[in-house]
């Protein structure tokens, strides 16, 4: 089952510790989807919210597409995600701990053509949470390095 992945959210991953991941559905307009397909998106602030038993995702920027023949959609419309009640029920659960967050992580598209998106449960690392993913990162690099060296 390949996935095409349409935008991923790497700033999600340098500031939360990401708990579990789910997979939603995405209530769309036509354009919208085009727009997706051309990789016209950015995830970078948005966030999801339980609302009245109903998934809700914010400041998702999908940008208008070019070549639509009716009014365009704002770019940042609040859209409905698409999962089964018991998930939602999952979710209000584990949000109401102090701390965690649903944030999307990447949009893609399966192979029958619909696009979905990956949330995570996320919980914001502090600074030297930061420092420390840094330099461990770091530090793997340079072993690479070494060891390509002395092959």
């Amino acid at each position: 089952m390949s996935k095409r992945i349409v935008c991923t959210n790497k700033r999600a991953y340098h500031e939360y510790h990401i708990e579990g991941t789910l997979e939603a559905g995405i209530v769309l307009n036509g354009p919208e989807v085009k727009s997706l397909r051309a990789g016209r998106a950015n995830l970078k602030d948005g966030y999801a919210k339980v609302e009245n038993g109903e998934v809700f995702l914010y400041n998702v920027h999908i940008s208008p597409y070019a070549y639509a023949t009716h009014n365009p959609t704002d770019p940042l419309r609040v859209r409905k995600l698409l999962l089964h009640n018991r998930e939602i029920r999952k979710l209000i659960g584990k949000l109401h701990e102090k701390g965690i967050a649903l944030i999307p992580l990447r949009i893609y598209f399966i192979p029958n053509g619909k696009a979905k998106i990956e949330l995570g449960l996320a919980r914001g690392k502090k600074l030297y949470d930061k420092r420390a993913a840094l330099k461990e990162k770091q530090t793997e690099r340079e072993m690479e390095r070494a060891i390509r060296r002395k092959d």
